[in-house]
């Protein structure tokens, strides 16, 4: 109680405190000395205009709440809260580990790293702590915490100096209420879209690489080899990455595969001013490159590879309890192409389970493209022999993805949450995306992929009407105008493109309109 009122009352407090263990409660209330006092008449104050309130000056005009941050950071004890880098899955005898500020993106066997938190230090807190602290941060401008990432600092990257952050405030999405697309198409009241790609550069890329390019800025200070950053890209990683390296003034350098992006994804990058090689391969083939041209030269690695991003694209599922007022939901189903996010979702479920926060986390589901869907095939075989794809074109580009690095993290994260994997064709995709814009919501052709998948699972009675349901929408559907252009033209080969709204061509008279609108009226009339 003491901690939650003090978090109420002070919207600077920006570390947890750990308990005092001399101080002790009891059943028997507090004993209060009374004093009566008396006040005569010549004695009364002759001025009843009340006191002025107490003025909350702002911090020094040439001050910025980066440096307020800091100078405040500095005066204030931290607590002992810590994470490295261990084998992913490893045996739990695994001694093996690494510090955070080693440049390291694999286990000596070769395998995936993860981020290990030191929770008996974090479990010093009860859930309902940790949950007031993270409540007491939503809106404010104190850095870093107006970010709905580094609002769970002490959860994603403990040791990092704030002044060595760099943010755009990402994250604190917003919760879409589908209350027409679930109440029309699926017979449900309680569906949900979580719109992560209302972020700063349209993508929920921004939740991971906000922490990647904030550990960069850190080892460039410590005078550690790292010249620039590099990534792999569909589009949105590249956008992220350009524009937080273009903020801390960082090189960036980018391998996009040539003609297989949107010109609104190629742009991002072009305009943050990072060096872009666009090069005639798909993207598993620009993944294969990075990695090696990474291991020569001290440019830091900036794919899901590193487990970084994942512990900023898990602050997204902590987001979703908290918009629920820490209730689970019974499902949340995630689009899935290099596979890192499912298990970053899971992370964040898991964690917050693991810290009392809630008492289960909800089942996941991981939507595939049908034309780059290994991870679909995996799961249809009982989770036997893995096999990568060549993957094929789709619309949904940031996912076209054969050969996923993150494909033992996405396995893992569907067995612990009893998942599923489901796949969408691109008509599918394309007529589910054209549906939901139908009721207000314009997605991307990824979150089609994602709604295919619940529309499925729905039909099939897997999803009840009344479960609550979330579907992650990882990027803004206005880097994907070219698609729904081609599909509300019908000018899609091979697809019927059945729920279409193409411009109706009318001369410009009084009686030519009337009859139009006349016409569309009646029509929507006899539907309703």
């Amino acid at each position: 109680m003491a901690a939650s009122s003090l978090l109420r009352s002070s919207p600077f407090f920006l570390t947890p405190q750990p308990p005092n263990p001399r101080t002790t409660t009891t059943n028997n209330p507090p004993k209060f000395l009374t004093i009566k006092a008396t006040i005569s008449s010549s004695d009364k104050p002759t001025d009843t205009t009340p006191p002025p309130p107490a003025i909350k000056h702002r911090r020094p005009a040439d001050e910025s709440i980066r440096q307020e941050a800091h100078r405040r950071t500095s005066t204030e004890r931290h607590n002992n809260f810590s994470a490295k880098y261990v084998p992913f899955n490893a045996d739990p005898n695994c001694t093996e580990s690494y510090s955070l500020d080693e440049i390291v993106y694999r286990s000596r066997s070769g395998g995936l790293l993860d981020v290990q938190h030191d929770i008996n230090a974090l479990k010093q807190f009860d859930g309902n702590y940790w949950k007031s602290l993270f409540d007491s941060r939503i809106g404010k401008t104190t850095w870093p915490y107006g970010s709905g990432v580094w609002s769970k600092k002490e959860w994603v990257l403990p040791e990092i100096d704030s002044d060595d952050i760099v943010s755009a405030f990402e994250g604190n999405s917003n919760m879409f209420w589908a209350e027409r697309f679930g109440k029309h198409h699926l017979g449900m009241n309680d569906l949900w879209v979580k719109h992560c790609g209302i972020s700063h550069t349209g993508s929920f890329k921004d939740l991971g690489m906000t922490v990647l390019v904030s550990q960069v800025n850190r080892l460039r200070k410590m005078n550690r080899p790292v010249v620039g950053v590099g990534c792999a890209s569909t589009g949105d990683t590249s956008a992220a990455l350009s524009a937080y390296c273009a903020s801390a003034g960082i090189p960036s350098i980018v391998f996009l595969p040539a003609n297989k992006i949107s010109m609104a994804q190629l742009v991002q990058p072009i305009a943050n001013g990072a060096f872009v090689l666009s090069l005639d391969t798909d993207f598993d083939g620009c993944m294969q490159l990075v990695r090696e041209v990474t291991a020569e030269l001290p440019i830091y690695l900036a794919n899901s590879l590193n487990s970084l991003r994942l512990e900023g694209q898990k602050t997204a599922a902590i987001e979703i309890l908290q918009q629920f007022d820490w209730e689970v939901p019974d499902w949340v189903i995630v689009p899935g192409g290099n596979l890192g996010n499912i298990y970053a979702f899971y992370k964040g479920f898991h964690m917050c389970k693991e810290l009392g926060l809630v008492d289960r986390i909800p089942r996941l589901v991981c939507a595939q493209a049908a034309n780059a869907n290994p991870l679909y095939l995996h799961f249809k075989s009982g989770w036997s022999d893995f096999s990568p794809v060549k993957a094929k074109t789709t619309f949904a580009s940031a996912i076209q993805i054969g050969d996923p690095v993150s494909i033992d993290r996405a396995v893992y994260a569907l067995k612990n949450s009893n998942g599923i994997v489901e796949e969408a064709t691109e008509e599918e995709l394309m007529d589910a995306m054209a549906q939901a814009d139908s009721t207000g919501m314009f997605i991307c052709p990824h979150t089609g992929v994602a709604l295919t998948a619940l529309v499925k699972l729905r039909n099939s009675g897997v999803i009840r009407p009344t479960d609550r349901t979330v579907v992650v929408s990882t990027a803004h559907g206005l880097k994907f105008t070219q698609s729904k252009i081609d599909y509300h033209s019908k000018s899609i080969p091979e697809m019927t493109c059945r729920l279409a709204n193409p411009p109706v061509p009318v001369k410009a008279d009084f009686g030519s309109v009337m009859d139009v609108l006349k016409k569309y009226l009646l029509s929507k009339d006899s539907k309703e």
